[in-house]
């Protein structure tokens, strides 16, 4: 596996990741909030200012966002998760993004603990998402 950048041609492929990862381990979100997240996260793609994407033999698996310290985004096909991408990318932020906070659904316990293995510790919480959905966010920080 590597990690390089991700092309505006790839948008797409990104998009159709982050809905399959979401899918796998959000069980809590709805079809009617795939709706309105789905063009939401197409769109951001292009404003993340540090965006990178790991490839296995040339195909886009998974991705990484981060701004201004934050990991907004990582997502992994569902089909390499336990296999070390997701670590080889938030290893890739906090080295070369210096990514030190994450915002992690309170419903989504795997992402919780792969943080806090990662060293990030919870310092806050919100009830409600940055969209106001009444998902509860835990804002974590290295």
């Amino acid at each position: 596996m590597v990690i390089d950048e991700i092309r505006p041609d790839e948008y797409e492929r990104a998009a159709e990741l982050w809905e399959a990862s979401v899918r796998a381990t959000h069980d809590f979100v709805t079809e009617a909030d795939l709706d309105v997240f789905r063009p939401l996260v197409r769109a951001s793609f292009g404003e993340i200012a540090q965006l990178a994407g790991l490839r296995e033999d040339g195909r886009l698996i998974g991705f990484i966002g981060v701004q201004d310290g934050n990991v907004e985004m990582l997502f992994l096909d569902p089909a390499y998760r336990g296999r070390g991408g997701g670590s080889l990318l938030l290893r890739h932020a906090v080295t070369h993004f210096a990514a030190t906070s994450v915002d992690v659904n309170e419903q989504n316990p795997q992402a919780l603990g792969f943080y806090e293995h990662h060293g990030f510790k919870v310092v806050s919480r919100t009830t409600h998402d940055s969209s106001g959905k009444p998902y509860p966010i835990l804002h974590l920080a290295r």
